[in-house]
């Protein structure tokens, strides 16, 4: 009895230490693994370093400027992308990569597109690292014949320094026997791209909105055309120059009801 008394303490002993050595191994890998331990990554995007600085000492992360990029539509030196992006969860001490728009914006020099067509002259602004605004027609002989190029609203010389990424508006002509164009589909394509295909259909944007899933800047580089106003047609029923508004969102959701309702 005695001898049964004591199998069962040894037994119970070695299964003590056995649990111990476990509950030591588990404390051990969770503090060198950091288990549980994740960090959300705050959205960085339109803040200056010395700011997001803050907020990444706040989140126990790291911070390296590793490029930089021009564009007007935020401020000179603040963030304009970020690697892991925000939302991401990460350990302790991740290096967040960042984006910044540069402080000293790039300059070209603006090229001559007068008596181009517009095709040729949207790429060669694209070839100068500058876009075509907007298209302005007027009666002329010859169709989509650059007849002057703008920059906010004045005439632009050929030889002047511009800011790299700005927007020339165009005069064209347009001939009463070849007026009109058709709208192309614009869904589930981006702001740029949609831009681009309105382009090359003698169209202009109209009006953006950006539904309730749009929040940041960020956001708004992710985001999808999932509304347009006019809708797609095949036949040349619209005036060159029309504009079409879109609505554009980054719910992917979005799209799949647009599929499911157009089959």
């Amino acid at each position: 009895m005695k001898k049964d008394n004591w199998i069962l303490r040894n037994l119970l002993i070695g299964a003590a230490v056995v649990a111990a050595i476990l509950i030591f191994t588990l404390i051990i890998l969770k503090v060198i693994t950091r288990h549980n331990r994740e960090f959300e990554v705050p959205d960085l995007s339109g803040m200056t370093v010395p700011d997001a600085l803050l907020v990444a000492h706040k989140s126990n992360l790291r911070l390296e400027v590793t490029d930089s990029v021009f564009t007007p539509k935020i401020g000179r030196g603040e963030i304009f992308r970020q690697n892991p992006v925000a939302g991401s969860h990460v350990k302790k001490n991740r290096r967040i990569l960042l984006t910044i728009n540069s402080v000293q914006p790039k300059r070209v020099l603006m090229p001559s597109v007068t008596g181009f067509s517009l095709r040729q002259a949207k790429a060669e602004l694209a070839a100068k690292q500058l876009k075509v605004g907007k298209l302005i027609y007027v009666a002329d002989i010859a169709t989509n014949n650059v007849l002057s190029q703008l920059y906010e609203g004045r005439e632009i010389a050929t030889g002047t320094q511009i800011v790299a990424e700005s927007e020339i508006d165009l005069r064209v002509g347009m001939n009463n026997s070849n007026n009109r164009t058709s709208i192309p589909s614009l869904i589930g394509y981006s702001l740029i791209t949609a831009k681009d295909i309105l382009i090359d259909h003698s169209l202009n944007i109209g009006q953006l909105h950006y539904d309730y899933s749009v929040t940041t800047y960020t956001d708004s580089l992710s985001s999808f055309v999932i509304k347009q106003t006019p809708s797609n047609t095949d036949s040349l029923s619209y005036p060159l120059g029309s504009r079409v508004d879109i609505i554009l969102s980054i719910d992917k959701n979005k799209l799949e009801e647009i599929k499911q309702l157009s089959k």
